[in-house]
């Protein structure tokens, strides 16, 4: 049993919640009163405390904003019919946020910093979680480089965050996606597997681009050869092709999705057969086309399962399958989203009830 922190609380002199429209949540642009920070320094974890949200004081010439040593996480906390508050996986975020930071070479973070962290900050805000069908806490653990020194080497500075922002449907429609055979979003022996600040960068220009041709996100492909897929902007992909969930296996180049994750063993259970492996373009492509790809989805914390219902390539636009006539993705949707609000028992352990 760990033993309990020395958190330092100080209160926000007003809440917002009075002023915060529920109804109206664009995905994180709504803050609650509060964030919990820690600082790396002298090689150790201190300073932990829970302060109202806000600016925080920095140097312009922090590591962080010129050689971008920056990492975050996404996951999400749920109102429960018994009025309690749960966070989904936390397990699983906790050690990719550390993989991330040691591809990045910067310091791990104790595990009991991130969960009593994020326990008694979620207790001091526990009344922004909604309590709507489709909405959630968002909760966004951020690490990053403060050492003010314009030199090219890893910082020996740092703070953590935790932001928490509720949301609603981050998708409210099946996505019009392009595979992208131009630009790249990550190389073998990158970062690509890790949940850095620069991955997204990087993908920005490209997507910006894909927007003015009418497209909302982007498939990427393999830096090589472009004919296999690997991921979307800001979620893991998933096929159904001839009765099998199938989708890109997880390489250095591809991110460990903690919904992906989810869903492979919600499909196992459901005695799906799921198959993990690289999966071509052309292979996609001819499935559309003699309609044995019958579904296709999106995965993600913020996306959960959204589906796909065109993707474009190289000019053409494939129409795909009704969305509401797709068993397998709607099936492990409606099983993720009951175990996530405690509608039904979670034989997983996946939820964290505080």
């Amino acid at each position: 049993m760990t033993d309990n922190l020395e958190i330092k609380i100080t209160k926000a002199d007003h809440t917002r919640l009075s002023v915060t429209d529920f109804s109206q949540l664009p995905f994180g642009k709504v803050f609650t009163d509060h964030m919990f920070t820690a600082d790396y320094e002298d090689g150790e974890w201190k300073n932990l405390q829970i302060l109202p949200y806000g600016p925080i004081p920095m140097s312009p010439a922090i590591a962080a904003l010129h050689y971008g040593q920056a990492i975050f996480e996404g996951m999400k906390a749920y109102r429960q019919p018994s009025g309690k508050i749960s966070v989904f996986r936390a397990d699983k975020n906790f050690e990719r946020l550390n993989k991330s930071a040691t591809r990045m070479s910067m310091p791990t973070l104790p595990k009991e910093i991130f969960m009593q962290g994020l326990e008694a900050l979620i207790n001091i805000d526990e009344k922004w979680v909604p309590n709507q069908e489709d909405y959630a806490l968002y909760i966004r653990p951020v690490m990053f480089a403060t050492d003010p020194y314009l030199g090219v080497k890893a910082s020996e500075s740092y703070k953590f965050a935790l932001l928490t922002t509720p949301t609603g449907p981050y998708y409210s429609n099946a996505l019009k996606v392009k595979i992208e055979t131009e630009f790249t979003r990550a190389d073998e022996g990158g970062v690509g597997f890790a949940k850095t600040a620069g991955n997204y960068a990087r993908s920005l220009y490209p997507f910006e681009q894909a927007k003015k041709e009418g497209f909302d996100q982007l498939i990427w492909t393999d830096s090589v050869t472009h004919e296999f897929i690997e991921e979307a902007g800001t979620a893991n992909l998933l096929f159904v092709i001839n009765g099998k969930l199938i989708t890109p296996s997880i390489r250095s180049t591809v991110l460990d999705g903690v919904t992906r994750d989810t869903i492979i063993k919600l499909a196992k259970q459901a005695g799906i057969e799921v198959e993990e492996r690289r999966v071509s373009v052309s292979e996609v492509i001819e499935g559309i086309k003699n309609g044995t790809l019958t579904e296709a989805f999106a995965a993600g914390t913020a996306a959960t399962v959204t589906h796909v219902g065109e993707i474009g390539y190289k000019g053409e636009v494939y129409k795909l399958t009704d969305p509401s006539t797709r068993h397998i993705s709607n099936g492990i949707a409606k099983t993720l989203n009951d175990i996530r609000y405690g509608l039904v028992p979670d034989e997983f352990g996946w939820n964290w009830v505080l």
